[in-house]
């Protein structure tokens, strides 16, 4: 069994600086753990106190039934993928990919088996014989990659392992790495696997679960689609997500029986659910959050339920645009399929407008505390 645990987890320099504050974390057998946050949120702190290449100032990791605290990196039964690759340069890929397994005294013809298997399954049989400087950045990451499988470990620990690719290369190494993990877990073998990232599109696609963080906090862990729909928090809603959530603050505002979102001069009502959870609520500064592809934009008003602004921008991606509404003081974005955008977009910027949000899909978080009052 190789689940991972860490128990009130700490990092505190020698300066008094504390980097991670006593988090909580449960990652299950065979799983998919991506950790993820902007730069400085600890991230890779937290993973090299799992790997053994950083103290642990409190609480504790277990790795299975062991605690890890004390033990060497060799001895935990991990291996790690590092950004840099980190291959030795005098060693050809067959010697890199053996290393390990030599310095570890295992008889010669397993590791030749374990080095080919390994060589099969990241295809890199006909690379064998290369050094290092002969391999393109994603040849070289194959080979990280490679040596960390030939180890068979009960964990796979990857450090931002696609930041050096360009965009293309780094889309076929995150499928190749989400098969390998699916191909490892269906034969059987050892496959938990934790990854850190920054990029949040390759938490989406990879992870069973992703662990967001800031400034050593565990902000939320949760699946992709719930981290999406339902985010707990602020933090959480306007980082996951591109174009990112729009955020502003507003009123809560009672008409009639029925609570409004105050957005400049204008009112936009509550859905059902909205209303019930939110009553209590009325006359607080709060702040609605709202994904652009469920603000709709018209040229003309809405039956019920609608606010005016003005577009002032609009990028073209292609298939979709997102266009940019001055509303009040702040800016709102929308995602707008091309069909439907382009005859808005052909009568010109600078006008008047009108939009509408999806109210079910709206998000209110309490102003104070940040937390997501709409769950």
């Amino acid at each position: 069994m190789a689940e991972v645990i860490f128990n009130k987890l700490e990092k505190v320099y020698s300066n008094g600086f504390k980097a991670v504050h006593g988090i909580d974390l449960k990652i299950a057998e065979g799983e998919f753990m991506v950790i993820v946050g902007p730069s400085g949120c600890a991230k890779s702190t937290t993973l090299r106190m799992l790997a053994g290449l950083e103290t642990i100032s409190g609480g504790e990791v277990r790795i299975g039934e062991k605690i890890v605290n004390n033990l060497a990196p060799k001895e935990r039964g991990i291996a790690m993928v590092f950004q840099n690759y980190a291959l030795y340069p005098h060693m050809t890929v067959r010697e890199n990919l053996a290393f390990g397994l030599k310095l570890s005294k295992m008889p010669k013809a397993q590791i030749e088996a374990q080095v080919n298997e390994a060589a099969k399954i990241l295809e890199l049989d006909e690379l064998l014989d290369r050094l290092p400087r002969q391999l393109s950045g994603g040849q070289a990451q194959r080979v990280a990659v490679g040596r960390a499988i030939v180890k068979k470990p009960d964990v796979f620990l990857f450090d931002e392992p696609l930041s050096n690719l360009d965009a293309k290369l780094r889309a076929s190494m995150r499928i190749r790495i989400s098969d390998l993990h699916k191909q490892l877990k269906k034969s059987g073998k050892p496959a938990t696997t934790v990854y850190v990232t920054h990029d949040q599109t390759e938490a989406m696609t990879m992870g069973d679960r992703i662990c967001v963080m800031k400034l050593g906090h565990i902000m939320q862990v949760d699946t992709p689609d719930n981290l999406y729909h339902k985010p707990k928090n602020m933090f959480v809603a306007g980082f996951i997500g591109a174009p990112e959530m729009n955020i502003r603050s507003c009123k809560l505002v009672d008409k009639e029986g029925r609570l409004n979102l105050s957005i400049g001069d204008e009112f936009m009502p509550l859905c059902d659910s909205l209303h019930q959870k939110l009553t209590g609520h009325e006359s607080e500064e709060v702040f609605y959050g709202i994904r652009p592809e469920f603000v709709s934009v018209s040229d003309n008003p809405f039956e019920q339920g609608g606010c005016s602004g003005e577009m002032v921008r609009v990028e073209n991606m292609g298939h979709e645009f997102f266009v940019y509404l001055k509303v009040a003081n702040y800016e709102l974005t929308a995602r707008i399929p091309s069909d439907e955008a382009k005859p808005m977009i052909d009568k010109g910027l600078n006008r008047k407008v009108y939009f509408k949000f999806d109210m079910d899909k709206c998000h209110i978080f309490d102003a104070k505390t940040e937390q997501n009052l709409s769950l």
